[in-house]
């Protein structure tokens, strides 16, 4: 039997309501309830200028920042680029959409046929839908754009984009603008220089040589998927649609790293996420709600004043985003399962304001690595020189997981020292188990069956 005949199809048969139904008296029209949503390539939340780093130049996440709300404790919900901008373009984690690794290639994944995307929704509601640079979910029929922009320089996308924010058409548009960077081989034509000599390296990252070359091509990359959402403001700006146009800044996963994209630690799932909500007159604050990628659709949705589908996961923000601390954001879900075919390795989480729990469905097997993290300067120089330690946890520590990694986020922020062995911690942990199996049972995940066979 094939897997889209038994498996749970949670997005078929939503009906949608009509644009304007959500739409209050005092709101702008909805014929400019315009969305650009803006998806950066494997990168960092520490990895832009307004979220402290003193290397990288990111003139648009910053100037966006002080136009509206940086969150601070933003997560996607699985490290991985296709599984991710599944979650990001429908509200629902990516073990119910069945989009559980890489589309592209051999690797193969799609979700179901009958899967309701943002494309999809706003178009069936009025709006002109635009994919501008890396796709990368599948199938077509679930994500489908009217339009596709395949040119891959952030500056030259934005400029085909023109002719779209341009338009004297009464219907909206939906931009979904997705940079290549700053994902490896780390394109940077165009950016300043930098030193490799002067970058203090992450904690979590080997402090040598190569990977202080890597991180310096990887932080002028940045600027360059930054350069795009610079002219995409001009525009915006010059065109008279800097007032009814949502904008919406995340990365699909973290820095292109071991210990960061793939995994469920703090580097691969906490990212930058940037929302400018036009009416929204208070400007450059920040917002601490636990802001989780399956909540991006209907928090667009919902400005839009269209209908979600009825068994989306996510919930809209938009009313949270309006305050630094919002009640009731308190945790999120995570889910991977798959990067590459080759690297099954289900994992399960909780993150609360002070813990989280991991829950490493496939144990006995070492940790697998991505092909562009194994062939990357800092691994092979791991590798190399016979390092033992990699940033702050053992290689050993790195490959070999336990079934269950408990981790006090407050006191190890660096996610070393796991407390799921800890009798002081048996209630905990049992109370967080609890939460990733009613997580499961709740959003028909179908690695719901391990903890009763295995």
């Amino acid at each position: 039997m094939q897997r889209r005949e038994f498996l749970t199809h949670t997005l078929a048969g939503a009906t949608m309501l009509p644009v304007a139904a959500t739409v209050g008296a005092a709101d702008a029209p909805i014929g400019k309830r315009n969305v650009i949503l803006y998806i950066a390539d494997d990168l960092g939340k520490n990895d832009a200028a307004c979220y402290g780093n003193p290397y990288v130049k990111t003139p648009g996440i910053d100037a966006l920042a002080k136009e509206g709300v940086r969150f601070t404790h933003a997560f996607c919900t699985t490290p991985s680029c296709s599984p991710s901008r599944s979650v990001i373009l429908t509200g629902t984690h990516n073990h119910t959409t069945g989009q559980y690794g890489l589309a592209h290639a051999k690797h193969h994944f799609v979700s179901f046929d009958d899967v309701k995307s943002l494309p999809n929704v706003l178009g069936e509601a009025g709006y002109r839908t635009v994919n501008a640079g890396k796709y990368h979910t599948q199938p077509e029929v679930a994500y489908h754009f009217q339009e596709y922009i395949k040119t891959s320089a952030p500056i030259d996308m934005a400029e085909q984009c023109r002719p779209l924010i341009e338009s004297t058409a009464q219907s909206p548009f939906f931009l979904c603008f997705c940079t290549t960077e700053p994902h490896r081989k780390f394109q940077r034509d165009g950016s300043d220089p930098i030193a490799p000599a002067g970058i203090a390296v992450p904690p979590h990252l080997p402090d040598i040589p190569e990977c202080k070359q890597d991180l310096s091509e990887y932080y002028m990359s940045i600027q360059r998927a930054d350069s795009g959402l610079v002219r995409l403001m001009e525009i915006l700006k010059a065109a008279g649609r800097w007032d009814d146009t949502l904008i919406v800044f995340v990365s699909d996963n973290g820095m292109p790293w071991p210990g960061a994209k793939t995994t469920l630690y703090e580097p691969g799932i906490n990212l930058p996420c940037v929302i400018r909500d036009p009416r929204n007159e208070r400007k450059g604050y920040t917002c601490d709600a636990m802001f989780s990628w399956v909540d991006v659709a209907p928090t667009i949705l919902d400005y839009c004043g269209v209908q979600p589908p009825a068994k989306i996961q996510g919930r809209s923000a938009i009313a949270a985003l309006k305050e630094e601390h919002p009640a009731g954001w308190d945790e999120v879900y995570c889910s991977h399962t798959f990067h590459e075919v080759t690297m099954y390795y289900p994992m399960r989480a909780v993150r609360t304001r002070k813990h989280k729990l991991i829950y490493n469905i496939a144990h006995p097997l070492p940790f697998p690595y991505a092909s562009d993290l194994w062939g990357s300067k800092t691994w092979q120089a791991t590798l190399e020189r016979g390092l033992t330690s990699y940033g702050r946890r053992t290689i050993a520590a790195y490959q070999n997981r336990s079934k269950f990694e408990l981790y006090d986020l407050e006191n190890d922020p660096d996610e070393v020292r796991n407390l799921a062995g800890d009798p002081q911690h048996a209630e905990l942990l049992a109370e967080l188990q609890q939460r990733i199996r009613s997580f499961q049972e709740r959003t028909g995940d179908q690695w719901l069956l391990k903890w009763e066979r295995e």
